[in-house]
């Protein structure tokens, strides 16, 4: 019997799909999206793009392989009939590894590690090996390293190798690092990053994209299976054309703390990985005691009133406003224990509120932003974990993903942010227990320049959509409300 679509898998990438063209026109439109933003776009204002992305080729009939189950969803529901065609060499679009049991798994990543896995985490293991392909939602204090360690070694176990692409040197060392702990033999493993060796013939291979996205195709060939931690970055040109360069790799993860909450940005990951599985939520961890109890602290600032033209504006206003750096400075010279203080600009927020903070505390004050040294960011880590009186002035860029520090005590949102991504990693910071270490809270600083109703400024709306992601995730907060800027109250007094 004649189906209305028929799906080939033409390579790891890309399947094919055979169907009438008017069908064809249809998934065009069902796999197409509007691009936040497109309007300023001078390619829209010219009319050279209508604002879309397409991931549907009309020319060669060809859609993400990842997307394979959306695209039998989408014929289910419309009422098209489809089957698989194979390829004698790259087999059905989609399988399942009949060698893979739950059981096993557990045995399996008992016997290789010396930390016992928590069950979403052998369900995570599980899913993933046995269906080839996954984009991983798991939260920063998951255990995501173990997750990673444990593929890599099965893959390890049948002759398979893996190249696992982060976005910092500081990642590729601690990966290394962590499955050095697990108890793997460090011959294992090669790291790429600034002036390493490209050439290796180790089973796991971790390395920065910006190391390797210039090399061939013929280099990328010796790998089996590719990882992309923090993967919600691979919506990059540069880093996707990695993935397009590793056609025939068949086991493809993606791991992330969270998504963006963007239709096309979620849809381009599972295109390139394959279809979202969450593990475990941050709220879930912290109830069951695997992660330190998270308080937020909306801080509003309401300024004598000002109306800006743009965000920029607002924002390098903000970076340089003297009372408001002030506040910053004394809250963070007040609370108890280590202390990170997030910023967006360095030249214009950045420095002059780390030499603020420093000219005005005894306690010992660090810089961290792009220019940092690895070893010098690693020393400022080894240097929080085994004292508890620090206080860190560091860039969203650098410290919102990737660096752990159990002994963190309070994260300042010094620079406001509507990226739920930033938002959500960032918190993923301060979430990790250590010794004495139960709870931790995030002091969000908020601005509010209204007068008698005018309407809201820039960021403060961005404050309301970072309470939705509160909300969402079901973390408690409080907003306190301090007047500033103004000759009577100075710049405010908060209550810790």
């Amino acid at each position: 019997m004649a189906r209305d679509v028929v799906i080939c898998k033409k390579n790891e990438l890309e399947i094919d799909i055979d169907c009438e063209q008017h069908i064809l026109y249809e998934l065009q439109e069902a796999f197409s999206f509007d691009v936040e933003g497109a309007s300023f776009s001078p390619a829209y204002r010219k009319k050279f793009w209508d604002g879309k992305i397409r991931l549907l080729n009309m020319t060669k009939k060809t859609l993400p392989s990842g997307l394979t189950y959306r695209l039998c969803k989408w014929c289910d529901k419309h009422g098209y009939s489809w089957d698989f065609k194979n390829n004698p060499y790259y087999g059905l679009p989609y399988e399942q590894d009949e060698r893979i049991f739950s059981d096993g798994v557990e045995l399996f990543m008992n016997k290789i590690a010396s930390v016992k896995p928590r069950k979403y985490q052998v369900d995570t293991v599980f899913n993933s090996l046995k269906e080839y392909r996954k984009t991983i939602v798991s939260p920063t204090g998951s255990g995501k390293s173990l997750m990673i360690y444990s593929i890599v070694r099965y893959l390890k176990s049948i002759d398979k190798r893996t190249l696992i692409v982060v976005p910092s040197k500081s990642l590729v060392e601690q990966m290394a690092k962590d499955f050095i702990d697990y108890g793997w033999d460090p011959e294992n493993v090669h790291k790429i990053y600034q002036g390493h060796s490209k050439d290796t013939q180790a089973y796991v291979t971790i390395t920065t994209w910006q190391s390797v996205y210039g090399l061939d195709k013929f280099w990328f060939r010796q790998f089996d299976a590719v990882v992309g931690d923090e993967c919600h970055q691979f919506k990059a040109k540069s880093l996707q054309g990695i993935m397009k360069k590793m056609p025939d790799c068949k086991w493809r993860y993606g791991f992330t703390g969270t998504l963006d909450g963007k239709q096309v940005h979620k849809l381009i990951l599972e295109g390139l990985f394959g279809p979202v599985y969450s593990t475990v939520t941050s709220s879930d961890l912290m109830e069951k005691g695997f992660l330190a109890k998270l308080a937020v602290e909306i801080i509003l600032l309401k300024h004598p009133y000002q109306k800006f033209d743009t965000y920029n504006d607002e924002i390098e206003w903000l970076g340089l406003c003297e009372y408001r750096n002030k506040f910053i400075s004394n809250l963070s010279s007040d609370l108890k224990g280590n202390v990170l203080v997030l910023f967006a600009r360095v030249e214009k927020h950045g420095i002059p509120l780390h030499e603020m903070i420093d000219s005005g505390t005894d306690r010992p004050t660090h810089l961290v932003y792009g220019m940092t040294d690895v070893k010098e960011r690693e020393k400022v880590r080894e240097v929080c974990e085994t004292s508890n009186n620090n206080i860190i002035v560091a860039s969203y860029g650098v410290f919102s993903t990737g660096v752990n520090i159990k002994n963190l005590n309070h994260i300042i949102f010094a620079s406001p942010s509507k990226s739920k991504v930033r938002v959500l990693q960032s918190i993923g910071r301060g979430t990790r227990k250590a010794k004495g270490k139960d709870d931790f809270k995030l002091y969000d600083i908020a601005d509010d320049f209204r007068k008698n109703g005018s309407r809201e400024n820039f960021t403060l709306k961005h404050c309301a959509e970072r309470i939705a992601y509160y909300v969402e995730q079901d973390f408690q907060y409080r907003m306190t409300t301090i007047p500033v800027g103004m000759e009577s109250t100075g710049a405010g007094e908060l209550p810790i």
